[in-house]
């Protein structure tokens, strides 16, 4: 289907001797025409990003989206905003499928088309803009299909990450036929679960044209068969996207597919309610799971995935994408029920100790080594030992004793998760 895209795209460009663009309604970059000549007369800093980083930035999405062309039936033109990087006007063709927009196709107005006659209530369209409409009427009955197939593929992942051990070897049927039947999906690939925490469900996108991301689904931060386990909440969702893998051993598209992610605007979770600008968003990761072949593993690989997201909100060294394989101790503490801190670590916790906390944890994490420790934190030897000793004196923790020093290390790594 993505050639298909791409030879109407080049329609539109032959039709109207201009280089376009093709983008989905969340201004995702699906295809482009070939651009000839020097970059500066036929390129602009909007349009070299959209392919670039097959994306557009929010401040264009909103000089774009305020000429209505989410509304628009016909072509537009609309001017440049050099405020935004739009230095060239453009002409906004819609596309549409039964009364409902699905992306756009985006020419550069940089003089030689402004002989065009766009058409209006009282004027027909040039012909070579009919022409283009007619091949932007067909991008969008294809937009619409991939669109319903990706509505399934999204019900039936859904179904199988969230369903008990029971119910796995029905949902993971139901999968593996909606990717043969959509994707000419080949059972025994390898796929991997990629989770984006936080997630902002309100307005639902197109799945992005990204190497091997076959389908995508908001859920819950829970466990189907630990319900109890922790998580972000239930105000808090993630998303779960499905990677094709070209080898087990590779990740390189699950990364690529976790980098895309994190710059969508949904990463992040819902915006602040109205007057509640003043609310800081929730730190945005990504985790990615442990490939498999077997489609019942999947709801495994997508536990990993989360865990990995939580354990890189948690510990910047491992942000902002984190591979299960790589958590270390955050494998096991990841996997621990949600229980309130410790009684003894608890008054560490406390805000007016956030200092002593950073120490402690600082002081664990180089193996007890005073020089380590006093250097990694740019501070003086006897300030360490004061620190420590307060630090004892808090918790009625002794640092000399190794079972006390393991129950203060994990308490001060879970307090993050």
């Amino acid at each position: 289907m993505r050639s298909d895209y791409q030879h109407l795209v080049d329609e539109i460009s032959a039709a109207l001797g201009a280089p376009a663009t093709l983008e989905d309604r969340d201004f995702g970059l699906i295809a482009f025409g070939a651009h000839e000549g020097e970059d500066d007369e036929v390129m602009d800093p909007v349009r070299t990003r959209s392919i670039l980083q097959r994306r557009s930035s929010a401040a264009v999405r909103a000089w774009f989206e305020a000429f209505g062309i989410a509304r628009a039936t016909s072509p537009l033109r609309i001017p440049p905003d050099p405020a935004a990087g739009v230095f060239k006007g453009r002409i906004c063709l819609p596309v549409r499928h039964r009364g409902v927009v699905h992306g756009y196709v985006w020419l550069l107005d940089d003089g030689h088309l402004t002989d065009l006659e766009l058409g209006g209530p009282d004027s027909p369209p040039d012909a070579r803009i009919a022409q283009a409409m007619e091949s932007a009427a067909r991008i969008g009955a294809l937009l619409a299909e991939e669109s319903r197939a990706g509505s399934e593929l999204t019900e039936v992942l859904r179904e199988l990450l969230a369903s008990p051990t029971g119910a796995r070897a029905a949902a993971a049927a139901a999968l593996r036929d909606a990717l043969r039947d959509t994707l000419r999906f080949t059972p025994g690939t390898p796929l991997t679960l990629v989770a984006i925490l936080p997630w902002d469900t309100a307005d639902p996108a197109r799945l992005p044209s990204l190497p091997g991301l076959l389908a995508a689904c908001p859920l819950p931060a829970a466990d189907a068969d630990a319900p109890d386990r922790p998580g972000p909440g239930a105000a808090e969702p993630a998303l779960a996207a499905l990677v094709r893998l070209r080898q087990t051993g590779s990740l390189a598209p699950a990364h690529t597919a976790a980098d895309h992610l994190l710059r969508s605007p949904r990463a992040g979770g819902a915006p602040a309610p109205s007057g509640q600008a003043g609310i800081r968003p929730a730190p945005v990761a990504a985790g990615i799971g442990v490939p498999t072949r077997e489609l019942t593993e999947l709801p495994d690989s997508w536990r990993q995935a989360l865990d990995a997201a939580r354990a890189a909100r948690a510990e910047p060294r491992l942000s902002p994408v984190a591979e299960w394989t790589d958590l270390g101790a955050y494998r096991l503490l990841t996997a621990l029920p949600a229980a309130a801190p410790d009684p003894s670590v608890g008054p560490l916790l406390a805000p007016a100790h956030a200092e002593l906390a950073r120490t402690a944890e600082a002081f664990l994490d180089c193996a007890g080594q005073a020089g380590r420790t006093a250097q990694h934190l740019g501070i003086h030897r006897q300030t360490l030992y004061y620190r420590l000793g307060r630090v004892e004196k808090l918790t009625g923790l002794d640092l000399d004793e190794g079972a006390d020093r393991l129950l203060l290390h994990m308490a001060l790594k879970a307090s993050r998760l």
